[in-house]
Parts: C-alpha cells; sequence; structure tokens
C-alpha cells in the first residue's frame, strides 16, 4: 500500500459512478491514499454522504452529472480546474448494463445503454483531454467488463457497448502517448456489486434482483485494489475476477472450446 500511497497521494481524481459499487469503492481507497477526490453520479444525495465519510472530506468536491445528458461536460470540466488546478487522473466508472435478450429489447433501450456507457463516457475523457494534454500529463482508467471482450447471454447492448469502448480508447492510449497520457482499460468479471439490480430490462425498467453471479463473485475491495495495482503500473489492460476471466484466455487461442463452454454457463 505504501507504493500505491505514493502514486495517489496529493492527486486531482474525478470518479464516475461514484455512488454505488465499484465508483464508490475506488473514492473510499483512494482518500485514504491521499488523494484529492471530484465525486459524480446522478445520486447526488448518496455523493453527499460518500464525502462526508471519507478521509479529509474536506478536500474532496461533489459534482452531479449524467452519463445520459452530456451537453454540459466541457464546463464540468473546466469548473474542475478552475477549483484544482489540473485533474492526474480520470476513472470512468459509471455505467448501466442489461438483462434482456437481443430480440425482445426495445431499441430505445439499446440506445439508453449506448449512450450511458460509451458516448457519456468518451464524452467526459473527450471534455478532460485538453486540460491533460496542456499539463503535458494524466492517465484514463476506463471501466470495461469481460463482456467487452466477448458477447453473452441477455448482455447484447451492454456487451456492444463495452466492446465499443475498446476500439475508443485502445486509439486513444496511442495517439496520446506523445502527450505522456496513459490509458487503462479495467475488464472486471464477477463482482459483488449492484450492477445487476440496476440493470435494465427489455422495456427499460430496472431488473431489480441481485444475480447469482454478482452475489458469489470478487469483493469489490479486492477489484478495486486490483485496479489500483493496474493503474500504477500503467497497464493498458487488466483483466480483473475469480476463474470466469479464463475464458478470455480460453476464447484466444481455443475458441471452439470457448465457445462449447460458454453456452452452458448461467446468464445470472
Amino acid at each position: 500500500m505504501q507504493k500505491l500511497k505514493q502514486e495517489f497521494n496529493d492527486k486531482v481524481i474525478w470518479i464516475t459512478g461514484a455512488s454505488s459499487g465499484i465508483g464508490e469503492e475506488l473514492a473510499i481507497q483512494l482518500a485514504e491514499l491521499g488523494a484529492k477526490l471530484i465525486l459524480s453520479a446522478r445520486n447526488t444525495a448518496a455523493l453527499e454522504q460518500l464525502k462526508n465519510k471519507l478521509h479529509r472530506a474536506n478536500e474532496h468536491m461533489v459534482l452531479a452529472l449524467d452519463l445520459g445528458k452530456n451537453d454540459d461536460f466541457q464546463s464540468l470540466a473546466a469548473s474542475v480546474v478552475q477549483h484544482y488546478g489540473r485533474i492526474d487522473y480520470l476513472f470512468n466508472s459509471g455505467g448501466i448494463s442489461q438483462r434482456s435478450e437481443a430480440a425482445n429489447t426495445a431499441l430505445h433501450v439499446d440506445r439508453t445503454i449506448m449512450e450511458v456507457n460509451y458516448f457519456g463516457n468518451i464524452a467526459l475523457t473527450k471534455a478532460v483531454l485538453p486540460f491533460m494534454q496542456q499539463q503535458q500529463s494524466g492517465h484514463i482508467i476506463v471501466t470495461s467488463s469481460i463482456a467487452g471482450k466477448f458477447g453473452f447471454y441477455l448482455r447484447s447492448a451492454y456487451a456492444a457497448s463495452k466492446h465499443a469502448l475498446h476500439g475508443f480508447y485502445e486509439s486513444l492510449l496511442l495517439e496520446e502517448a506523445k502527450n505522456n497520457i496513459y490509458v487503462t482499460i479495467v475488464c472486471p468479471g464477477k463482482i459483488f456489486t449492484p450492477i445487476s439490480i440496476n440493470a435494465l430490462t427489455a422495456d427499460g425498467q430496472p431488473h431489480g434482483e441481485m444475480d447469482h453471479n454478482q452475489a458469489t463473485g470478487m469483493s469489490v475491495q479486492e477489484c478495486v485494489r486490483q485496479m489500483l495495482m493496474a493503474t500504477q503500473k500503467r497497464k493498458k489492460e487488466v483483466l480483473i475476477g475469480n476463474k470466469e476471466i479464463k475464458a478470455v484466455t480460453l476464447k484466444r487461442f481455443f475458441p471452439k472450446l470457448f465457445w462449447k463452454i460458454i453456452k452452458k454457463q448461467k446468464a445470472t
């Protein structure tokens, strides 16, 4: 933890999706490591509650943000820089999942998921990027998923949005290397968070259930610890989870076996 402390102490770090799950745990751990945080999500009350329990609470900022409505992100980024003087890290952790078969999913649900998970994500990155370019430093950490590496039952729109993030950020990391800006794509597997509860069903309503896959998954504390280690090492991509992440390697080297095994896995 001492090396992590040195990495993040007094750094200005913006976290989306900070009101729950991975984003919330990032805030908790990064505050303990001495970071100055910008906490963003739609639920301002939850963000204020989180801020007040963090280490050095008065050094953090709550900034309400809806990834589905991204027209004002440039002004939000400017307000952060005006307050703190810089942005060292952007943790793009906000997003929404899905629990419905493609054939039954209304197109507006596909659009909503893509708007939040992809367009909202990259819109904030594009708003922050000019400031990182000006300071000639920065690190963008993107929470994708193993669903960004292969499709899965009941995840068509979700997997599509995560696949899209990989294409964008793999391009960005090449383009921005000249500006000393790093990108890390994080691919969590089954993690114990509320993501399944808030996932959208075929008509856009919340799934409202904690899936078995999430309930029995890796703790969010361990997931975030591994995220921060990968960030410190400036890894371009990291897989985080238990045995389910082996499916990524299986697909790459033994695709026939992968498809045989994956079709027998439970969707929830």
